[in-house]
């Protein structure tokens, strides 16, 4: 957990906790998957854990960086994966020259990047998403961090979905699943009785 001034204003600490939350969670269903299951395709548009936290530091790094004129790259050090010439989704999967390390380091130093922009900049600070379309560009530190808070936590259920289709893993978070108990025959019997429902609405 990052720690620094931006934790005496209260509503920069919930809106951060919040944040940290979301990243913890994504993070932690990297834990324990080889290689390959960090990076395989789980769904017909490709979506894949590591390309997940990929996307969400490229998210942070633009969101909290240009948007408040705070790069976080210098102009040479751009990534090709970053770059405004990047092919579609580049963001969203690691080539194999790009390793898990890398990547989550990258996060993690990004997370020290949006808190000293948090830090430096009361909420009502206005800055210019220059991606977004002119007539709503202009926002406020305080929306574009509700607005990175829900991104952020829409991905880390993707990867809740991600890691479950791999390994059959499921939970929250480390220490706090928020599963209800139960053993496999459990989940196959609930399974079985959501399927049986299915099928009697759609036979209505």
């Amino acid at each position: 957990m990052i720690e620094s001034n931006s934790r005496a204003d209260p509503l920069k600490a919930d809106l951060l906790r919040y944040l940290q939350s979301a990243r913890d969670a994504l993070l932690w269903k990297l834990d324990g998957l080889s290689e390959y299951d960090v990076r395989r395709p789980l769904t017909p548009t490709g979506t894949n854990l590591l390309g997940l936290v990929k996307h969400v530091a490229g998210v942070e790094i633009g969101y909290f960086g240009e948007t408040f004129g705070r790069p976080f790259f210098d102009a040479a050090q751009v990534p090709s994966w970053y770059a405004e010439d990047a092919e579609d989704n580049a963001d969203m999967w690691a080539p194999a020259d790009e390793s898990r390390e890398e990547i989550v380091g990258l996060y993690r130093r990004v997370w020290e990047h949006t808190e000293a922009t948090v830090t430096a900049l009361p909420l009502d600070a206005t800055g210019h998403v220059a991606w977004w379309p002119e007539d709503r560009s202009e926002v406020t530190l305080h929306r574009i961090l509700v607005h990175v808070i829900a991104d952020t936590t829409r991905h880390a259920g993707h990867a809740d979905i991600v890691r479950e289709l791999v390994d059959g893993a499921v939970g929250m978070r480390k220490g706090n699943d928020n599963m209800p108990p139960g053993d496999r025959a459990w989940w196959e019997s609930y399974r079985d009785r959501v399927e049986a429902a299915a099928r009697t609405a759609g036979d209505g």
